[in-house]
């Protein structure tokens, strides 16, 4: 917590705060060049079935609004490696507005694990707006854990992150890859709700391969995305953003 800044949490019962549990999965990412995208995408295309939620493309876009502190402390940890850390961030697809959900990203060394809440257009609007009474009020643990840290450590919107998403899925060990490229920030402009505004591309060239999973990683998934040269590493699509603040 900033120096100086009041703890709000106090004003909120602990029974109230009381966070729900988490399951960790192993998280693996690679940055890869636009050749190895396109070698992998059909690749993956072949061996296993892709999301149902992707259009006729077999993609879809994402659209986050990542929130932080005055003093970037989400941004800050990351950059400096910290272990164990926390993101909190809005998100809906393409430009469905009717389904937004509040998400809340934890990492441990290479474990994540992520907990989320749905919220409609009217609720997402007064958030934006600074009108957070409802997150007290709804008794949902997560809700109730951004109104305590929009309170206490002053967590505020900070960067709109989009970009298009191919995903694939298997089923032994719950395996999710995905092929992120065409990531786009939207600046200073924090009109999250507004699925016009205007986009600055943030990494040209760049496509993300990310492999999620639960306990084991099958041995297909291994031989399927795997690149000469090619090693595991961190990349985070909001401090990648946060650069052309």
């Amino acid at each position: 917590m900033t120096m100086g800044t009041p703890d709000m949490t106090a004003e909120i019962p602990d029974m109230m705060i009381k966070k729900t549990q988490s399951i960790f999965r192993h998280e693996l990412k690679h940055v890869i060049t636009p050749a190895e995208d396109r070698l992998l995408s059909e690749r993956l295309g072949r061996l296993f079935p892709r999301d149902s939620h992707a259009g006729k493309r077999g993609v879809y876009n994402v659209n986050s609004l990542y929130f932080d502190t005055p003093n970037d402390k989400a941004l800050v940890e990351k950059i400096a490696g910290v272990s164990s850390r926390e993101k909190f961030r809005l998100r809906y697809y393409g430009e469905d507005l009717t389904f937004l959900r509040l998400e809340k990203k934890i990492k441990k060394g290479g474990l994540c694990s992520k907990r989320s809440a749905n919220l409609t257009y009217e609720q997402a609007a007064s958030l934006l707006a600074g009108e957070i009474a409802f997150l007290l009020e709804s008794e949902d643990p997560l809700l109730i854990e951004l109104y305590s840290k929009m309170k206490g450590e002053l967590l505020r919107p900070k960067t709109i992150v989009r970009y298009e998403r191919e995903a694939f899925t298997y089923m032994p060990g719950n395996v999710r890859i995905t092929l992120d490229r065409k990531l786009h920030t939207g600046l200073y402009n924090l009109d999250f709700l507004n699925t016009k505004r205007q986009y600055i591309a943030a990494a040209p060239g760049h496509t993300v391969l990310e492999v999620k999973y639960d306990a084991f990683l099958p041995d297909i998934v291994k031989m399927s995305v795997q690149m000469p040269d090619r090693k595991t590493g961190a990349y985070s699509k909001y401090a990648v953003c946060r650069k052309y603040d």
